[in-house]
Formats: structure tokens, C-alpha cells, sequence
């Protein structure tokens, strides 16, 4: 029997018991009342995004709207408020971004849905702390899909992320009962696989300030926990993190493994570039990523609960704490002798572009703590304009730069930084296998 019908029957009982009491005790009744609806499981809010009547959620479509509308009816029905300006922050995808050209979905809207949960205490509440989770996928297949000839195949993407955004409501909803000392803001992001572009935008015009937020919460992934093993990017970004992670999973019993500095495809990128700390809660790859197969009967249930649970202790921890986290910058969060994150061939440089605009050349979002580029000089912002002799218009041509060359060459690197262009000298280094 499934936990819906099982609540929905012993509804239904204790309405027949309270009636046979009444009756029994001589008490006259002409109310009518009605059994209770079932409750809205997590998955159930997981099966809803993925259905295939959503087509796969590809930002700027039908799909995806409906998604956001269903996203903020159950951020209000679990007793979140409505953001300033309301549940939705909507932003043009840019014509010249990468990915949304490949897409086709430049000029399109996408939406980020916005749901607060005001804080208790009258100073800290004027702080807050995001939780968020993009809604987005993939759509028809085609760009972005790992599944070989899937164009025009729904891509559901029930662990990335429908998982995520349902968990968002399953926090709110625990959190709802014995709200924390200061605010939190919950956000499920549209446009995050076509290069982070609702995250970006909500950095470049945050409802709540950026110097008032305390730390990003990101969950990405979050539904197929296997033998315990649960991974956390960030947990160098501040000082604090660490020992909280420690401490808190003491009682949870997880397998944790907590590493990385803030840089990651996901959207806790966009906050740490902005001098926030971050974590990024994934229980990793599996074979359905980015494939048609990602469809909500794999989702482990009891994974996902204690998953919601210890990230429920992670918020409650920071928005209660009496004091400010101490923010780690990248320099400081790895060491210099860290391997590149992502895996792949050709000479590595260890920048992270910007993918929501092509200024005629590529910006960076940052670069990786202990990385070539780090220690060129290149930053947060430069626009790379050309790599040795190959001119670097944007992404795919800085990728056949690259390509070009061998770990261990040394390269011109010519940036625009501001209203002035500089040449770099970079040593390229060998990419993680």
C-alpha cells in the first residue's frame, strides 16, 4: 500500500471513530467534516517536474513555466512568503550566451522563483541565508545531452534537479514550524544548464543584499544517495564550515566527503565570485546524468530524507549563529598544489568563464585557487581576448587555444581588464585524469 492511500485511509477511520463516538454520547451534529487531503510528499513534487508533459523543463518554455508557477503554489503552501516584488524574478536570456545560441532559446524569459521564510530575531533578521536549487533541464535532448541521438526525446531530469527543487520545499517546510534567528530566502533558479544564467542574474540584481547574505546553500542533485556518500564542494570557503560539517554529521552518519573551493557547474559559482561562502550539497554522477533515463522511480527516498535532514541542520546551525562566517577566498581555500576539478584533455589553465554574455572574447568568473591562470595573474572579470597565437572570440575558440598546446608550454595570454588590454605569461599545467 502506498503511503498516500495508507494516510487517506486512516483519515477516513478516525472520521468514522469520531462519528460513532458522537452518536454513542447522544451528541447531535449537522457539520459536515471532511476527511484530510493527503499530504504532498517530496516525491510527488519530484514526479510532477519530471512528468513528460513538462518536456524536460528547458528554460524559456512551456514546460519550464508551468514548473515555476507549481514551484511557488508550494512555496506558499508550505508558508513561505513572497519575495519583494513577488514569486518570480524574471530575466531575458542573453542572445550572445554560449550555450542558449546552441539551445535556441536566446531572447527568451527564464524565471527564478523567489520564497522567503522572515527570520525570528528583530536584529538578525535583517541577514539572510539563500538555499537554492535550479529548476531547469534540458529539454528535447540535443544540446547538452550524453544520450547519443536524443534530439527530440523528453529529458526529465528527476535527480538533476528536480530533486533539488523539491527539497527546497521540504527544508521550508521543516524550517516553517520554529523559524531560525535570521531570514532565509529560498530560490529555485531557471537557466542553470544553459551557464548559471538565472543564478548570475539574481548576483547582478539580488532582492536582498549581497553584503547581508551569509552563505549560499546550493543543492544540486540531491536524489540518489548511495551508501551514505554524500559530497560537499565549498567547505574551504569559510572558516567555519569545516568543524560545522564535522560536528553535524557526527549524529547523521554519513559518508561526507566535504572538499573544493567554491568554483563548480553549478550555482553556487555565481555567489562565491561574489565574495559569499558557499556549499554545495550532491550525492554524485550516475549513469542517467544528462540522459533520458534521469526519471523519478530511481530516486531513493530514504537517501533524500536524510539528505533534507542534515541540510536542515546546516541552516539552522548558520542562521542562528550569533556571529558572521569567515569568508575563504579562493587563494585561501585550496591548496596550491590542487588538481584541476574536471577531467578532460588538451593543456589546463584553470579559469571559470563567464557564460552569460560574449563581450568579444571570453570574461571570467574567476579562477581556481593554485591554478596556472591564478598564478599568471589572471582574475575575476578579465576578458580573454587571445591565447598565444590564436585569437579567443569566444568559448569554443579559447577551447581550441588549448587544445593547441601541451601541459608545460608557456603562453601569451592577452586580457581585456577594464578599459586597459595586458599580455599574461602562463605556464599551462596537465589536466586531473
Amino acid at each position: 500500500m502506498s503511503a498516500r492511500r495508507a494516510f487517506h485511509g486512516l483519515a477516513v477511520l478516525a472520521f468514522a471513530a469520531s462519528s460513532l463516538s458522537a452518536q454513542s454520547m447522544g451528541t447531535a451534529t449537522h457539520e459536515v467534516v471532511r476527511p484530510l487531503p493527503p499530504p504532498v510528499l517530496p516525491l510527488d513534487d519530484i514526479r510532477f517536474l519530471s512528468d513528460d508533459r513538462l518536456e524536460g523543463r528547458l528554460t524559456g518554455s512551456p514546460g519550464a513555466d508551468t514548473a515555476a508557477a507549481y514551484l511557488a503554489r508550494r512555496f506558499a503552501a508550505v508558508g513561505l512568503q513572497p519575495a519583494a516584488g513577488g514569486w518570480f524574478q524574471s530575466f531575458s536570456i542573453p542572445r550572445d550566451a554560449p550555450a542558449a545560441r546552441n539551445a535556441h532559446v536566446a531572447g527568451l524569459t527564464g524565471r527564478n522563483v523567489i520564497g522567503l521564510l522572515p527570520g525570528h530575531d528583530p536584529v538578525l533578521r535583517n541577514q539572510t541565508i539563500i538555499i537554492g536549487a535550479h529548476y531547469d533541464h534540458l529539454g528535447l535532448g540535443g544540446f547538452g545531452s550524453l544520450d547519443p541521438d536524443s534530439t527530440g526525446k523528453v529529458h526529465n531530469g528527476a535527480d538533476d534537479n528536480a530533486s533539488g527543487a523539491a527539497m527546497l520545499i521540504e527544508i521550508a517546510q521543516r524550517l516553517g514550524a520554529t523559524p531560525p534567528a535570521r531570514t532565509i530566502v529560498f530560490i529555485a533558479f531557471s537557466g542553470e544548464e544553459l551557464g548559471l544564467l538565472g543564478s548570475m542574474y539574481y548576483v547582478k540584481q539580488p532582492v536582498y543584499p549581497l553584503a547581508t547574505t551569509l552563505a549560499m546553500i546550493n543543492l544540486d542533485m540531491v536524489g540518489r544517495l548511495r551508501q551514505k556518500r554524500l559530497i560537499v564542494y565549498g567547505s574551504r570557503t569559510a572558516k567555519e564550515f569545516q568543524p560545522l560539517l564535522d560536528s553535524l554529521n557526527w549524529y547523521a552518519g554519513l559518508d561526507l566527503k566535504a572538499q573544493g573551493d567554491g568554483y563548480g557547474p553549478s550555482d553556487q559559482s555565481s555567489f562565491f565570485a561574489a565574495g559569499r561562502p558557499v556549499l554545495h550539497f550532491f550525492t554524485d554522477l550516475h549513469e542517467d546524468y544528462h540522459r533520458t533515463t534521469d526519471d523519478w522511480q530511481k530516486i531513493n527516498v530514504e537517501g533524500f530524507g536524510q539528505v533534507a535532514t542534515f541540510v536542515t541542520g546546516v541552516v539552522t546551525a548558520l542562521a542562528n549563529r550569533p556571529g558572521p562566517l569567515t569568508f575563504m577566498s579562493a587563494a585561501l581555500a585550496e591548496p596550491a598544489t590542487t588538481a584541476p576539478a574536471s577531467p578532460g584533455y588538451g593543456a589546463y589553465l584553470g579559469t571559470v568563464p563567464d557564460m552569460t554574455d560574449n563581450p568579444g572574447g571570453v570574461r571570467l568568473l574567476g579562477v581556481r585557487a593554485g591554478s596556472p591562470a591564478e598564478k599568471a595573474g589572471l582574475r575575476g572579470d578579465d576578458i580573454i581576448t587571445r591565447i598565444g597565437d590564436m585569437n579567443v572570440p569566444d568559448l569554443e575558440a579559447m577551447t581550441q587555444a588549448l587544445r593547441s598546446h601541451h601541459p608545460g608550454d608557456t603562453v601569451d595570454i592577452v586580457v581585456r581588464r577594464g578599459s586597459e588590454t595586458t599580455t599574461l605569461h602562463a605556464t599551462l599545467g596537465e589536466r586531473g585524469g
